[in-house]
């Protein structure tokens, strides 16, 4: 299957270090190797960096490690394609427009029976189980609320019902940003770490690397990462349960929804 990973922060930061650990798993120490994306989000707009080639080998995988891009939601994915063709149209993440925002979506599993799911107004370009579910969960949001709310706890969940449903389906483990939150829903495999004052050192498990965080940033900063599977081997990671759904908000949880596994 694919991996995910996700970055929600309180000031702009930079990913290098996971996705330098992520990289490495797409086609070198993972077997993930039919493409890789990334989004960060820079004020209402994004830039997003797709290749549907390994992303150990690419070259623009390169650029993005050594361009230390701020961002204070970040959605990045590794791809081992099970739905759809090896291509740049499957590759994620996918990002569309609702309520004057863009969402940005990455997936990690499989379906069946998708394609029965009514995506209304919001059609698939690629032809992934991936792309449609997120293009329904779009069309449920809209439906559901057809303007923004002012409190957004109910969006959320209903955020987590929608998944429910998904995750009928088989594994659906999901992260989903429109810049401000960063919201993750599992099945099976999805870790997360919270990094705040005080900072202390971490090296990679996918890569010789260690990197020292209170070199890198203010007593201030709080950096939430969301990973399929931990990306450093001497720290402490959240392993979410069958059914868990998180929010973060600028590198804090808000809000989480837990229910017995199935």
């Amino acid at each position: 299957m694919c991996e995910l990973l996700g970055m929600s922060a309180n000031v702009p930061t930079d990913i290098c270090f996971s996705f330098t650990g992520l990289m490495q798993r797409g086609g070198k120490t993972g077997p993930h190797q039919d493409g890789w994306g990334i989004t960060f989000y820079e004020g209402r707009g994004f830039r997003t960096f797709k290749d549907p080639n390994p992303s150990c080998r690419s070259r623009i995988a390169e650029l993005v490690q050594e361009y230390p891009i701020k961002s204070c939601a970040v959605v990045s994915h590794i791809r081992q394609a099970n739905r759809g063709g090896v291509s740049l149209e499957n590759t994620h993440p996918f990002t569309r427009e609702l309520w004057g925002q863009y969402w940005t979506f990455a997936h990690n599993g499989q379906l069946t029976g998708y394609d029965t799911l009514d995506t209304g107004r919001f059609k698939a370009v690629g032809d992934t189980d991936s792309e449609i579910a997120f293009c329904w969960l779009l069309n449920q949001l809209e439906a559901r609320f057809p303007d923004k709310p002012e409190r957004l706890e109910p969006v959320y969940e209903f955020v987590a019902t929608c998944c429910d449903q998904l995750r009928q389906l088989g594994v659906y483990n999901m992260l989903v940003s429109n810049g401000e939150f960063v919201l993750t829903y599992c099945t099976n495999n999805l870790h997360w770490i919270t990094r705040r004052a005080p900072f202390g050192r971490a090296s990679l498990i996918d890569e010789d690397v260690t990197i020292d965080f209170q070199q890198e940033t203010t007593p201030n900063d709080v950096v939430t990462v969301i990973a399929t599977q931990p990306l450093t081997n001497d720290e402490n990671w959240h392993k979410m349960q069958s059914g868990e759904l998180n929010v973060f908000y600028f590198g804090e949880q808000i809000y989480c929804r837990t229910v017995e596994s199935d």
